[in-house]
């Protein structure tokens, strides 16, 4: 009796520890805590954060220069990569011959098993800064004593001869950096005019909201295809960058700004907003510094479902060649190399770009769904 007294006693000591902790946690705390249970979204999350480690470092993750091309290696098939030599480990690959079908004058690939080209980690390629900041030519895989560029194909090569998985690297780099730079101007505009239509009503409430009215009207396709085949075609790589974030970011602010001014008329009765008025705070404190903290948890989960629409939106574009042209990179202008019919019979590994846009647009919903779930106060 004594014992189940003591036990109830220690649970009950354990229930009011919990339950301060609790009431003492801030909204992110609380946040954080309910999205650890949703592992589905923290599953989601390891795995965007492989993304952008990928594309931090695709020059290391590269094994060849995305960008270095031949005609002896065109369209060859992915090459595989052996681990183990036996019982040893001893990374490896088999060297492949080209050759020209006498029949069809196609040139055909065959695995020649008597050559094997041993595989080495950290092995020294195509020099580059990494970071953009320390020089070095590192690599994470390679081979010693010969051009990698000749040599390991993983994902094999587009009709040009380049090596398709550098080139993956580097297009995962700017497919989803070009997310975040346009979901971060979308994110500026849609909380500003969200907020000014929410906060200051009227005129300005009925023109903001007449200017959402008229660009969600338009077909989407059709206003990106205008505008991305306006850009000026001599455009270097980095003004195309910058333009086709531009454009999908003109578009995207619209269903954040509504979502803005819906809190905002809720929130501007509020006693903390009469009182910051009464203390002579200029309206645009009271917007950025009392009223968009304290759903901000809710803007991050807004943010992260609207990222994925983008990588599909830029995806989408440069699929077409109304966005990003060659010689950039990205996943739609390597899916430009898939788009007859043929390669799916034929050159199926020219599709692989679609399995990584696949990935992050569920990876980014599930986070989305996860955050989403844990900044609603009653879920």
């Amino acid at each position: 009796m004594a014992k189940e007294t003591m036990t109830r006693a220690v649970v009950n000591e354990l229930d009011a520890q919990a339950d301060e902790r609790i009431y003492a946690a801030s909204q992110w705390q609380l946040m954080w805590w309910r999205l650890r249970k949703h592992r589905l979204a923290m599953v989601a999350g390891v795995v965007l954060i492989l993304f952008y480690l990928m594309a931090i470092g695709a020059e290391f993750l590269a094994i060849s220069d995305p960008l270095e091309s031949s005609s002896k290696r065109g369209l060859m098939p992915p090459q595989r990569l052996y681990f183990f030599d036996g019982w040893k480990f001893r990374p490896h690959v088999y060297a492949i011959q080209g050759k020209r079908d006498p029949r069809t004058f196609k040139r055909v690939y065959e695995v020649d098993p008597t050559q094997k080209i041993p595989v080495r980690f950290f092995a020294r390629g195509f020099a580059y800064k990494f970071l953009g900041l320390f020089p070095t030519d590192r690599h994470l895989l390679g081979i010693a004593g010969a051009r990698a560029e000749d040599t390991i194909f993983l994902l094999g090569t587009d009709l040009q001869g380049r090596d398709l998985w550098s080139r993956l690297m580097f297009a995962t780099r700017i497919s989803m950096t070009i997310g975040l730079v346009s979901v971060a101007i979308s994110l500026f505009l849609g909380v500003l005019l969200g907020g000014i239509s929410g906060f200051y009503g009227g005129w300005v409430d009925t023109l903001i909201q007449r200017l959402i009215e008229i660009l969600r009207s338009l077909p989407t396709i059709p206003l990106w295809m205008g505008l991305a085949a306006a850009v000026p075609k001599d455009w270097s790589v980095i003004k195309m960058y910058f333009a086709i974030t531009i454009i999908i970011s003109l578009i995207g602010w619209t269903e954040l700004a509504r979502v803005v001014r819906g809190r905002f008329l809720s929130l501007r009765e509020e006693d903390f907003v009469t009182a910051a008025e009464l203390a002579g705070a200029s309206r645009m404190r009271i917007i950025f510094r009392h009223m968009v903290p304290s759903f901000m948890s809710h803007i991050i989960a807004a943010t992260t479902l609207a990222l994925p629409a983008i990588i599909i939106a830029e995806t989408s574009l440069s699929f077409l060649g109304l966005g990003l042209r060659p010689p950039a990179i990205s996943w739609g202008v390597l899916l430009q190399a898939a788009q007859q019919v043929q390669a799916v019979a034929l050159t199926p590994w020219l599709l692989m770009p679609a399995i990584p846009v696949i990935i992050a647009v569920l990876a980014f919903n599930f986070l989305g769904d996860g955050l989403r779930d844990a900044a609603d106060p009653y879920g």
